[in-house]
């Protein structure tokens, strides 16, 4: 029997990520798994106390000896209905921007497609998780997750879905979190199980949304619908140009460092 100690494989605990961890330590018994938010599961992976991570894409920018995994991803090729941009004025208009705390890749992505289509380059204020959009006086507020997803009372000129906007933009799907590994990791058959524990979740989207829908305040339909018709998980080849191209736009607004070899061409690739 192996003393190797076990893989630390961190992951969210949203539903978005619900597919990506289904039955996760049954396929990889040799992986501990834990549960974070997406900033701190980055940090983790940094600091080497991880040793693969479902990390936001900006944070894989961040180190050019990360790797991606799997082909298993989260990402949007269309509306991604968990990610909006709710502005109280004309996009052109807005001067302030108050940040949801949750996500540094939504954010990014705010801040390019302001830039990009309407050379608009905010002031930034945070958005503490525990405010709502009632408790700020900025001109535009990005939240994400579930409080995206329920619409917010008050009055709003634009709201915008950022997976739809950044599709039409750029004709390219957006990736907002892959499996990373740190350099040297000793992955030990991970990488299979990861792409089987997705294959599996997706089988059983319905289980999924029964046991999700309730605790977020949303039906099970609406559970069903978000995870099989908003998101996309396989890093396939155009995943890769949009990711690409993301990189690209970070990298020009110092958001990321510039000059990094992503390494796209070793990763597995479906879809």
């Amino acid at each position: 029997m192996s003393n190797r100690p076990k893989l630390r494989v961190g992951a969210v605990n949203y539903l978005n990520t619900k597919p990506l961890i289904y039955g996760l330590e049954r396929f990889a018994p040799q992986a501990e798994i834990v549960l974070d938010f997406p900033s701190r599961l980055a940090d983790e992976l940094a600091a080497g106390r991880l040793d693969v991570a479902l990390i936001p894409s900006i944070e894989f920018f961040h180190d050019p000896a990360y790797a991606i995994v799997s082909n298993a991803c989260i990402a949007c090729r269309g509306p991604v209905l968990s990610v909006k941009l709710f502005s109280r004025v004309p996009i052109e208009s807005i001067r302030t921007l108050a940040l949801d705390a949750g996500s540094r890749t939504s954010v990014a992505l705010t801040r390019i497609l302001l830039a990009e289509r309407h050379g608009v380059r905010p002031e930034l204020k945070p958005l503490p998780l525990g405010d709502s959009l009632a408790d700020t006086q900025a001109d535009a507020v990005l939240l994400i997750g579930d409080r995206a997803m329920h619409s917010p009372g008050g009055r709003f000129e634009v709201v915008w879905d950022l997976g739809d906007q950044w599709c039409r933009w750029a004709e390219l799907p957006f990736v907002f979190a892959m499996w990373v590994a740190r350099a040297g990791a000793e992955l030990s058959g991970l990488e299979a199980a990861l792409c089987e524990a997705r294959d599996a979740g997706l089988a059983h989207l319905e289980e999924i949304a029964e046991r999700e829908a309730a605790p977020l305040g949303l039906t099970r339909p609406q559970c069903v619908s978000y995870l099989r018709d908003n998101l996309y998980f396989y890093l396939g080849a155009r995943e890769q140009r949009g990711l690409e191209l993301f990189y690209n736009k970070a990298a020009q607004l110092g958001l990321a460092p510039s000059g990094v070899e992503l390494g796209l061409n070793d990763c597995q690739t479906s879809g």
